[in-house]
């Protein structure tokens, strides 16, 4: 070994043990975020056409608010409801309703969506500047509604929900692992926007009443770690929290596990154990809400993967297609194996070119042959590598059984709905079996079911 090399090799292993993580299962996965993490963020053009869908949240639909031929301004409503559980959507262009119809999203389902074409002028909505010292908790729940933000790491919640805490919580977390492979959107964010990250983080504490803000980021972004330190520095109520590389170390109840030692029960919400979590660009959209009344309309995003000739991270308006992020980014080689919309673990595949960027896409992966493992599903060995590495203590062997035999009240009573679908399971599974496959699937059967028997 290179004896010069040695000792930052033993510097980096010491602060790997030193950095906190949950107490079970998990697995160390390859990053392959190289292509990527060193590249700044570039800002796409907008595109001529942006296809808006008018629902990109959990919670009820909207319905449109602006009319065929309607001329509309960036950052103006286009979508809303009255319901509490919902996010309005907003035009990212200035331009003409084009069309208000079905259009395909990423994963090959339509949806109602306005299609907008952009005059390229992006004249928007009068702003409204303020300081986060001047606005109260419920005028920072309302500004988060007004702005339509969700939770951009992927789930979709909206932000002014999750905000409004039934009981009083002492701590927010941010999330700012970035565990699954490729993805390196957050990490960008936090060093080049490390001040607007952290004024989301106080906006977010003073909606919830939280007296103390933690930041956790794992320790192979140190960069990141020492920009968020500096943007922190001065407040004793904030402090960065260095994790150890483990997936999945950003799930929302491995990372309270990790940052505060608090477990959160089976079937119970981070409140209920005095904390809310949040994700990096969440706070950063939430710094801009608040303060100057912006609207979710834009995204960072990350391109990779090995068949991808320029992997890079890029700000880009919400509704510009996959293929227009493609050519932005220089194309791709050949015929990907796959094309993933989030991180490899997590996110659905890609089955049309044409769906459009949503609040909640932090990634666009194109992996060859080379960087998949397709499922084969060979008979189960009793391994139990899957309960052995399952972050959650679960049985997912027999969980995928169970759903995958239509026997979901049994796969209930052995805590299916616990499961977090990180995918561990299927990763390590030397017979490359389904298991998380069928375990979403026995979820979606058993919320159907518990639904049908409240309706009778």
């Amino acid at each position: 070994m290179n004896t010069i090399l040695f000792p930052a090799l033993w510097l980096e292993r010491v602060k790997q043990l030193l950095a906190k993580t949950f107490p079970r299962g998990g697995a160390h996965i390859p990053h392959r975020k190289e292509g990527s993490e060193s590249k700044a963020i570039v800002a796409m053009p907008a595109p001529k056409e942006v296809i808006i869908p008018l629902s990109q949240h959990i919670g009820a639909p909207n319905k449109p608010t602006v009319s065929i031929n309607d001329r509309v301004l960036m950052g103006q409503v286009i979508g809303e409801t009255d319901q509490f559980v919902s996010a309005p959507v907003h035009a990212s262009v200035s331009g003409r309703v084009q069309a208000i119809e079905e259009r395909p999203l990423m994963d090959g389902s339509k949806t109602l969506c306005i299609v907008i074409e952009n005059d390229g002028l992006d004249e928007s909505v009068p702003g409204t500047q303020t300081t986060l010292e001047r606005l109260s908790a419920e005028a920072i729940k309302e500004a988060a509604k007004r702005a339509g933000l969700v939770g951009m790491g992927g789930a979709g919640f909206p932000t002014h929900v999750k905000l409004a805490v039934p009981r009083p919580v002492d701590t927010v977390i941010v999330n700012g692992a970035e565990c699954e492979p490729y993805l390196t959107c957050d990490h960008r964010l936090m060093v080049e926007q490390a001040d607007a990250m952290v004024l989301g983080l106080k906006a977010a504490m003073k909606a919830v009443g939280a007296t103390h803000g933690v930041i956790g980021i794992e320790v192979n972004k140190p960069d990141a770690i020492e920009m968020v330190r500096s943007a922190a520095k001065g407040d004793s109520n904030l402090r960065v929290v260095p994790l150890q590389v483990r997936y999945p170390q950003g799930a929302e109840k491995q990372l309270i596990k990790a940052a505060l030692n608090r477990e959160v029960p089976s079937g119970a919400l981070p409140f209920e154990v005095g904390c809310v979590v949040s994700n990096v660009h969440t706070l950063i959209s939430l710094a801009a809400a608040v303060t100057s009344g912006t609207s979710s309309y834009q995204r960072v995003l990350t391109l990779s993967g090995r068949a991808a000739v320029d992997p890079r991270n890029v700000s880009a308006r919400v509704g510009t297609k996959v293929q227009d992020v493609i050519d932005f980014c220089g194309g791709m080689y050949g015929e990907p194996a796959v094309i993933v919309a989030g991180g490899p673990m997590t996110g659905p595949s890609v089955q049309s070119l044409e769906g459009p960027v949503v609040k909640s896409t932090s990634g666009i992966l194109l992996l060859t042959e080379e960087e998949i493992a397709l499922d084969e599903n060979r008979p189960c060995i009793r391994c139990a590598r899957c309960v052995d590495y399952c972050p959650m203590g679960l049985t997912p062997n027999v969980l995928g059984l169970f759903s995958d035999k239509g026997r979901i009240e049994e796969a209930a009573k052995w805590n299916l709905m616990d499961c977090i679908e990180c995918s561990v399971c299927s990763y390590v599974c030397p017979s490359r079996r389904a298991l998380v496959t069928w375990i979403k699937q026995g979820k979606q059967d058993y919320t159907a079911l518990q639904r049908q028997k409240k309706a009778e």
